[in-house]
């Protein structure tokens, strides 16, 4: 982000303000109060907000920019909807930043790491055994995001996060319920074990085919209920449908 240093009192007090109004904006996206394909109009949101368009038009600029939405001459902002074959090219790139951060995780391992990640695995584990999915939903975005923060690779978190944001403008992305996280736990085991061996080249690989098998287990639900042909090659969701992996 952009330093403040140099600008004058309310230039500073204009960006702060157009960071809040974005955010607000990208969290409405996220949680799927503005939907995919939907257009956002600036005077209505700007009211809504409380401020006034300037902020609000400037926040959509940094959200184009993040890939959330797109600016049309004639029609204004509306929020990018993307199909599955978008979907399986964005897993791909998942996929692989995942398992540098596996691989960067192993090579950096202490026992803090170790024990942080392995917390939060058992966490999983209790929330499936108690029928609590949408704690291990929250506990699995918790596992991979912690992954990325402790793999040291800024560039590669950011890059990471912006991908992870981008997936949820799958436009049918609550369609499909995956019932086999059985699977996934055994995973998120696989990966803890090879970084608690400092084996870089094994945590890699385990990262990588979690998110791997993630995809086959969301294409062959999205299949089943869609009635189209599984297609893409990365991907992932929970039991909700939202998209992991």
């Amino acid at each position: 982000m952009p330093s403040d240093v140099g600008k004058p009192f309310h230039a500073r007090e204009f960006a702060t303000l157009t960071t809040r109004v974005q955010q607000e904006i990208e969290r409405r996206i996220l949680t799927g109060e503005i939907k995919a394909g939907e257009r956002i109009g600036e005077a209505a949101l700007a009211e809504s907000l409380g401020v006034s368009r300037g902020p609000v038009r400037e926040a959509m600029r940094g959200l184009e920019r993040a890939g959330l939405v797109e600016i049309n001459a004639n029609r204004g902002a509306i929020v990018r909807s993307i199909g599955l074959d978008e979907v399986a090219g964005l897993y791909a790139l998942r996929g692989a930043i995942f398992a540098l951060a596996c691989e960067c995780v192993a090579r950096r391992r202490t026992d803090t790491m170790l024990a942080r990640l392995l917390d939060q695995v058992v966490g999983m584990e209790d929330a499936v055994a108690n029928d609590a999915f949408d704690t291990y939903y929250r506990m699995n975005v918790e596992f991979h995001a912690t992954i990325l923060e402790l793999s040291g690779n800024a560039r590669a978190r950011s890059t990471y996060e912006g991908i992870v944001k981008e997936m949820h403008l799958f436009r049918r992305r609550g369609l499909s319920k995956v019932p086999n996280i059985a699977s996934s736990l055994a995973e998120h085991r696989t990966i803890i074990d090879a970084i608690d061996r400092g084996d870089v080249a094994a945590a890699r690989d385990a990262g990588r085919y979690h998110v791997e098998q993630g995809c086959k287990r969301f294409l062959g639900t999205l299949s089943a209920a869609t009635g189209e042909p599984a297609s893409g090659s990365t991907g992932g969701s929970d039991e909700s449908g939202r998209m992991t992996g």
